[in-house]
Formats: structure tokens, C-alpha cells, sequence
């Protein structure tokens, strides 16, 4: 048993041990899912930083009541700049239509386990880096850490690029990221792309009875379905393919359709949502760009011999890149170092540390938590991830000091 695990389980015989349990539930109590705004959150935070004489910096969406925050306790000198950032989103998926046995934004712990949405994805890793920030501050730090919380990463990832932009604005270049989601505390080196999209079939109505004056919007909508099928089943087949994933290829699939009004109507026009997660080593744009020419090259063409007012057209959604960490990074050595964990762990779900490391942070995923458990009715965390990330961040805390960076 490593020492952290060692640790973890000591610490988890007793909740009261616990520094990040009352920060934790505190976070769970807030109904952060997506479609409601985040903003008492962020200030709830931010006003907690402010009394430890911790500035913040917050940006938001134009709606204004969603929010990210990023704040930095310095180096001993006073530095800024550098660092590791600690990252975590703040919203979580809605509980609607699930059957919990307890008020999701009640936390309650029952025989070890922290019962709350957003416990495990990704509150709890968020809890425990700020329950530590008493010791942040104790230590004589080498260089700063800091703190990114996010808003909207369950829609895709919306809001952390809206921070990044302003972290290079601003001129802050950290040396590199943590992310928290969960991972039972073991390092995830890589991780796929998501890219959704919505499309939109228009033909032109008319009455069932007299087919050949209309234009059906939901047929060629199938048809533009099926070769996402296929473009999907030649990944499958073909590759490329990393098998260190636990789905190997590049995935497609139709999500969501909408289409007609009547069973006596032609349908003038249907939409549906896709999407793709991509291998990180594929280049996405080149695979929307096989969707979107099969549509204007071979389905346009037809529809309007049809209609002159056929259209197919497409809108993105959202979108994050894949992660691909190096072995040779810094921050994948100094992660790999504090969990003594050397496997190679690579994963389907996308997180935020794909835009950090696209804006130049290196970047590893490693928090407390299953994600077999996220996004499911009582979801929940156990005590002994809870210390298990704790004794993680102590090791990481003593790693940024003066006397661990001088050896």
C-alpha cells in the first residue's frame, strides 16, 4: 500500500478528520446545475479567499450570473506568474427524472460514502484544494498555486476558454495544471476530443398525398445520419486506434432528431444533434469536413432538383480538445511522483485539461472519485477518496516549497 493510500485509509476511519468534508458539502449545497447560474458559488468563494487576503479574478458569460474564478496564493517572494494551476468546474448535470434516496443538494454521509450531485464530478477535488489553502499559505512556497474554477464544463466546456483568454490577456503563465475530475486519485495522461453539433434539414411541405411537390426534410436527414453511421463504422473497423482507451477509435453518433408536424404532411424540416470524440492524434475539423461535404456535395445537389429552397445547415454546439500529456512533462512527473503511479492510463470523457494544454499549460487529470459514479442518481464520493486527495495535495503543497525545490 502506497502512503497516500496508507494515509487515506487512516484518515477516512474518522469524517471528522476530514478538512475538505465541510467545504465539500458546502459546495454540494449549491444547485449549480448548468442551466442555473453558479454565481453564489463563485462569490461564496471568492468572499472566503478575500478574508485569507486572497484576491480573485472573476469572468463571466454575457448573461453575467455565470461565472469562473481564478485566484493565486503567491510564492514567498511575492511571485505570480507560474505555478500549478488546480482546476475544477463547478456545475453538475441535472438529477431530474433520477431516484435518490436523499436530497441530491443535501450532503449526507452514510456509511463512509458523501451522498450529493456534484460530490464526486467534481466538488469533492475542489473541497479539499481549498480546505487546504491554511496550508498553502503556512508553506514557503517556491512558487504559486492557483485556483480555476469553472462554469458550464458539462455543456461543453463553455466557460473555462473564457478564463484561459483572460489568463493570457493578463499575461499569467502557469507552468502547468491539475484537473480534479474524477479519477481515484490515479493520473490519466490523455483523453479525447468532443465536438457536438446540430444540424438542420430544410425541404419545403406539402400535402402527403402529393409527395413529389414537397421536399422530405427528415428522409434526407437519414440519409446524412446514415454516413455518420458509417463514418463511425470505418473508425471501428479501421483505426487508427490507441488501446489504452477503453473504447480504442474515434466514436460518432446521432444523439437527439426532431422533425414533422403532421403523418399527412411532408416535413419541411428536421434537426438532429451529432457528435464526435475524437482520439486526440485525429484532427477534428478534418472529420466534420467529411460530414459537412458529403451534405453539400452529394445531398444539396439532389434536394434542390427537388426544391430550389433546400438547405442543409450546421451549427456547433460545443467542443474541447483531446488531451495528450507527454511523459516528459513536468507535471506528469511531479503527479506520477506524488501517487507513486507509473501506469498509463488514457480515458473517453473529455475534461477542461485539454484547453489548458492547448493554451500552452501542460496538463494531467487526477481527483478523488469513481466516474462510474458521476451523473447517476446517489452520486457519491467515499471518505477515503476525500483522503486520499488530501494526502495527494499535502505531498503536492510540500513539493512548491522552498526547501522541496532547492533539493
Amino acid at each position: 500500500m502506497s502512503q497516500i493510500a496508507a494515509s487515506a485509509h487512516l484518515e477516512a476511519s474518522d469524517s471528522q478528520d476530514l478538512k475538505s468534508l465541510p467545504w465539500t458539502k458546502r459546495l454540494i449545497s449549491f444547485d449549480t446545475v448548468s442551466r442555473n447560474p453558479n454565481l453564489g458559488l463563485i462569490e461564496t468563494v471568492r468572499d472566503e479567499l478575500r478574508a485569507a487576503g486572497i484576491e480573485s479574478t472573476i469572468t463571466t458569460d454575457p448573461r453575467g450570473k455565470w461565472a469562473n474564478l481564478f485566484a493565486t496564493v503567491p510564492a514567498h517572494d511575492g511571485e505570480t506568474n507560474g505555478g500549478i494551476v488546480l482546476s475544477g468546474h463547478t456545475d453538475v448535470v441535472p438529477v431530474d427524472g433520477q431516484d435518490w434516496a436523499s436530497d441530491p443538494f443535501k450532503p449526507e454521509v452514510r456509511d463512509g460514502l458523501l451522498y450529493g450531485r456534484g460530490s464526486c464530478d467534481m466538488k469533492g477535488f475542489i473541497g479539499a484544494s481549498l480546505a487546504l489553502l491554511p496550508t498553502m499559505q503556512a508553506t514557503r512556497l517556491a512558487k504559486p498555486i492557483h485556483f480555476a474554477l469553472s462554469f458550464d464544463e458539462e455543456i461543453g466546456c463553455a466557460g473555462a476558454p473564457l478564463m484561459i483568454a483572460d489568463l493570457q490577456k493578463r499575461g499569467v503563465r502557469p507552468d502547468g495544471c491539475i484537473v480534479g475530475e474524477p479519477t481515484s486519485m490515479r493520473p490519466i495522461i490523455a483523453h479525447k476530443g468532443i465536438n457536438a453539433f446540430r444540424c438542420c434539414v430544410r425541404g419545403a411541405a406539402a400535402h402527403s398525398s402529393l409527395t413529389p411537390k414537397g421536399l422530405n426534410a427528415i428522409e434526407y436527414a437519414a440519409r446524412l445520419i446514415c454516413f455518420i453511421r458509417d463514418v463511425a463504422d470505418e473508425f471501428r473497423a479501421q483505426g487508427p486506434f490507441d488501446e489504452l482507451y477503453d473504447v480504442p477509435f474515434t466514436t460518432a453518433q446521432t444523439s437527439t432528431i426532431k422533425g414533422g408536424n403532421a403523418i399527412n404532411t411532408v416535413p419541411a424540416e428536421c434537426s438532429f444533434d451529432f457528435e464526435f470524440r475524437n482520439l486526440p492524434t485525429m484532427d477534428p475539423e478534418r472529420i466534420f469536413a467529411r460530414i459537412e461535404s458529403y451534405a453539400r456535395e452529394t445531398l444539396v445537389p439532389t434536394m434542390l432538383k427537388e426544391n430550389g429552397n433546400a438547405a442543409i445547415e450546421f451549427s456547433k454546439i460545443a467542443s474541447a480538445p483531446g488531451l495528450d500529456a507527454t511523459e516528459q512533462a513536468a507535471i506528469t512527473q511531479l503527479v506520477r511522483a506524488l501517487t507513486e503511479n507509473q501506469e498509463k492510463r488514457k480515458v473517453a470523457y473529455g475534461t477542461e485539461a485539454g484547453l489548458f494544454a492547448l493554451a500552452g499549460v501542460p496538463s494531467i487529470v487526477c481527483g478523488p472519485g469513481n466516474i462510474e459514479q458521476a451523473h447517476k442518481a446517489n452520486e457519491y464520493v467515499s471518505l477515503e477518496q476525500l483522503a486520499a486527495c488530501e494526502a495527494f495535495l499535502g505531498k503536492f503543497i510540500h513539493s512548491m516549497s522552498v526547501e522541496a525545490q532547492a533539493r
